[in-house]
């Protein structure tokens, strides 16, 4: 089937891959002018890492990340109150467990199908009309197209699931919180191998050291309303608004990133929907069902989806709907688990209270006794799912 893919980030590409494997022709449409890399790092493990290891990336992937030893939280003064070693957390995951940049992983993804597979830039879908035997897809730039299926893999703002579902309003749960990213040259200090977070009441902001003397900064807040300023200087005012009192390196994190000219700005929200397809339109990733920032494993989810959607419409030889209906089958218990513990990891990322802080520093320095740290990170990074092997 000719099948169009908008989004080619994780989800769209991984995608693509399988379903070129299987004889389909799929075609990538990314608004984006050229193919993005970098942004925020993620931690990449599971269900996501086993698709990784099946697509033979694993190696690619390993070569790009980074092998985080410490996670560390610190005072207004830069002193240490609480470390925790990352060893737990390769025991659990059986060593099948990196850290990258989110693009980055996209980026090795991409390169394995970018010769084979259709990719439309700087466009994206705006009209979607189903009919008996096909989809008429309208474009902002280019010609309208039919196809056989389209997906939409263009996340958390999904097209495809607007035009599809309606108003995202409908999908989007809110979960109190706003993230900002960005990447910064010859910052100092550094700190190797170590993710240094320092928090305050509702706000927190760390930093983690790249190769090629860059530092990446990620920030998090709670904030009653979910708005974006919208443009770069917009964004770069409120973070100076929230966090240039804050103290340890705060003002000096803001002059940086005001010479950065990429900053990455989101709401941190859920996407809940009854169902993940209609006709022939079906969501994965992100837009199907995303989990958020706080579940720390989008990535590896969004990879395990576009398996899972891929390899059930193997199985069902051209009957969509019936792909459509396993993948959303097998998917979703898993999914909606991984959604309510990033729920409950909201205090985490952004404490309300100091006392909050304090506590979260305790919990930190006391899963540094084995027993009760591997306890507790075996439950966090078990994904309960039986992932399938493809005829693929």
């Amino acid at each position: 089937m000719k099948i169009a893919i908008s989004g080619a980030g994780v989800a769209g590409p991984t995608l693509a891959y399988w379903l070129h494997r299987t004889g389909h022709e799929p075609t990538l449409i990314e608004r984006a002018k050229q193919f993005r890399t970098g942004g925020y790092v993620v931690d990449f493990w599971g269900a996501g890492y086993r698709v990784a290891q099946r697509m033979g990336l694993e190696t690619a992937i390993r070569d790009a990340g980074y092998e985080i030893q410490t996670l560390r939280s610190v005072g207004r003064e830069g002193q240490t109150l609480a470390s925790l070693s990352v060893d737990g957390f390769r025991r659990a995951a059986g060593g099948e467990l990196t850290s990258l940049a989110r693009g980055d992983l996209a980026s090795v993804i991409y390169d394995a199908i970018q010769q084979d597979v259709e990719t439309i830039f700087d466009d994206s879908i705006t009209a979607i009309s189903q009919h008996p035997d096909r989809v008429s897809v309208s474009f902002a730039q280019s010609a309208g197209r039919d196809f056989d299926l389209v997906i939409g893999a263009d996340g958390l703002h999904s097209n495809v699931r607007r035009l599809t579902f309606g108003p995202k309003h409908d999908a989007e749960h809110y979960l109190g919180c706003l993230v900002a990213a960005a990447v910064v040259e010859g910052y100092r200090p550094r700190d190797e191998s170590v993710y240094v977070t320092y928090s305050r009441p509702g706000r927190s902001v760390a930093r983690f050291a790249l190769r090629g003397d860059r530092t990446m900064f990620l920030f998090v807040l709670r904030s009653e309303e979910g708005h974006d300023p919208g443009d770069l200087e917009g964004r770069k005012a409120l973070l100076w608004r929230e966090f240039a009192d804050a103290g340890w390196e705060c003002k000096h994190i803001l002059a940086a990133v005001d010479d950065s000219d990429d900053l990455y700005f989101d709401v941190v929200s859920q996407i809940r929907l009854d169902h993940w397809w209609s006709g022939r339109v079906a969501l994965v990733g992100d837009a199907a069902a995303c989990v958020s920032l706080l579940a720390g494993e989008g990535t590896g989810l969004a990879m395990t989806a576009a398996y899972v959607l891929a390899g059930e419409l193997r199985c069902a030889q051209g009957d969509f709907q019936r792909a459509f209906h396993a993948y959303e089958t097998r998917m979703r218990p898993l999914i909606e688990e991984k959604q309510a513990n990033a729920k409950k990891l909201l205090p985490v990322f952004a404490t309300k209270t100091q006392i909050g802080i304090r506590i979260r520093d305790l919990v930190m320095r006391a899963m540094n006794f084995r027993p009760l740290g591997d306890l507790v990170v075996a439950r966090g990074l078990r994904d309960d799912i039986d992932l399938p092997t493809y005829l693929m």
